[in-house]
């Protein structure tokens, strides 16, 4: 007579001897790619499980794809630490695993003082067979019109608190880090009172003296030449995720 698959049974958790780490379900794991020039991959766990004596313990995962590896393939907002999380799971051996990682919502991640190795973030479900995203539509900035990219520096204009791209503007980095204020051509055609006494305020001028600075010179250059430079770009909102929910949002599977 045939013997009967041997019972399996399931884990809390299991600690990896190669790593020195505890794994549990729920937590995310970076695994060994089945070409080393490849990245490694990035899973969560579902279930850990062993047989009858403890031995041969298995993952069940749950996998994260990157960018490059969906179908439409990267894009230009996609951040470098950005997974998706995909319909796709999987069982695979525990000793696969070569680190843990942690995977953050795209809010917290933004929130991050300093991001590590082993830090990403989602802010994507995946579908890996169609392709199709959840959700599909998503906040965009800038006068390109593209969702945020956290890799990017952005700068906020206090007028209409848009954010824009520095090349968007024509300006540098560098030219952007240097800026107290930032009002976009949309709000300094509108309304260049607010902007006088705005840099009135800022550099201790007067609102003639502003205003015949802004009749000489391109508003770009004015601002360049008088503001000081903050001392920790850091502490400035240019480092900041746009918080403005944008009625204006793109179509993922569009772009």
């Amino acid at each position: 007579m045939a013997k009967g698959k041997a019972p399996r049974r399931t884990l809390d958790s299991y600690t990896l001897r190669n790593i020195n780490k505890t794994i549990k379900a729920g937590d995310c794991v970076l695994m060994r790619p089945a070409e080393r020039s490849k990245p490694q991959y990035v899973a969560r766990i579902e279930r850990i499980e062993a047989d009858a004596r403890g031995g041969n313990v298995k993952v069940h995962v749950r996998w994260y794809y990157r960018p490059e590896e969906s179908i439409g393939g990267r894009r230009q907002f996609h951040g470098s630490k950005e997974v998706f999380l995909s319909d796709h799971y999987d069982v695979q051996s525990a000793d696969t695993i070569e680190a843990k990682c942690t995977v953050h919502s795209f809010k917290r991640y933004t929130k991050l003082d300093a991001v590590g190795n082993d830090d990403f973030f989602c802010r994507f479900e995946y579908n890996s067979a169609t392709g199709a995203f959840n959700p599909d539509r998503v906040a965009v900035y800038c006068k390109c019109e593209m969702p945020y990219n956290p890799d990017d520096l952005m700068v906020q204009c206090e007028g209409c608190s848009d954010w824009f791209h520095p090349a968007c503007i024509e300006m540098t980095a560098e030219e952007v880090k240097l800026l107290d204020h930032y009002f976009c051509e949309t709000c300094l055609s509108e309304d260049p009172k607010k902007l006088q006494n705005s840099l009135a305020s800022s550099v201790d001028l007067d609102t003639k003296t502003c205003s015949d600075y802004m009749s000489k010179f391109k508003f770009r250059i004015l601002y360049r030449g008088l503001l000081k430079p903050k001392s920790s770009p850091r502490d400035s909102k240019l480092l900041l995720k746009p918080e403005n929910d944008d009625p204006a949002d793109i179509n993922y599977s569009n772009c």
